[in-house]
């Protein structure tokens, strides 16, 4: 297992918003959290990438010799102004293992970004100014920079919100792509229908029941009828 939860409690400003949670990652899983609002989404995302402490319980992580979690965080407008080329962006994902020498890349560095681009279908970008992309191309970078930045596990973090119906289908096209070459992804999403299309697994968080399972196990559960408020009849949407 790459990622091992057991019975941990996660708290908000000292109010608890998660407890008793156990659930596991598997290397190669593409594992969606879905939940409403307030429902510790944000808080266990952080959990996982070490920026916050659980209260009770424990996260264990095995992952590549680096231990390297790539991240995407939501978009917000005021990081899509950077003043750098799609390939700078790309590359600064190396930054993990510079330590003292933040800005200084190896030539491995630079072909990985460049192989990742590729990969990914955005080389022809390379030396555009990332400023001037569309929002949806602006995010496909991102993620090649989470890309760049793992070793075996990227995070995304509503990597949709806000991009138009065509970006949205190219950006899970791109993240379905990376989890196929061997890229475990945890996803969290409020689209339960690319959700239970996309993901392998599901972790559904609530106030008064969780569920973590296979994506039909999921499905029969009857909890995404209760959380969309359509019913489904257990097929995927």
């Amino acid at each position: 297992m790459q990622i091992k939860c057991k019975n941990i409690r996660l708290e908000y400003d000292r109010i608890p918003v998660v407890e008793n949670l156990s659930f596991s990652v598997a290397h190669g899983d593409f594992l969606c959290i879905v939940g409403s609002n307030g429902s510790g989404k944000s808080t266990l995302v952080k959990a996982l990438l070490g920026l916050k402490k659980v209260s009770g319980g424990t996260i264990e992580c095995t992952l590549g010799k680096n231990g390297r979690i790539g991240y995407l965080p939501q978009q917000h407008d005021s990081k899509r102004d950077f003043p750098a080329s799609v390939f700078e962006i790309v590359l600064s994902g190396c930054l993990n293992d510079r330590g003292f020498r933040p800005f200084y890349y190896l030539k491995s560095d630079k072909k990985r970004a460049e192989s990742i681009m590729k990969s990914l279908g955005i080389y022809g970008m390379k030396n555009r100014s990332f400023r001037e992309l569309s929002g949806g191309q602006q995010q496909r970078v991102l993620l090649c920079r989470a890309v760049c930045a793992a070793d075996e596990l990227i995070i995304l973090d509503e990597p949709v919100a806000g991009l138009d119906p065509v970006a949205t289908a190219e950006m899970y096209d791109t993240v379905k792509r990376i989890n196929k070459q061997g890229m475990t992804v945890i996803m969290v999403s409020h689209d339960l229908s690319a959700a239970v299309t996309l993901a392998s697994h599901i972790l559904h968080l609530s106030d008064d029941k969780y569920f973590f399972g296979t994506t039909d196990e999921y499905l029969k559960s009857g909890l995404l009828d209760k959380l969309s408020g359509e019913k489904t009849g257990g097929k995927r949407l």
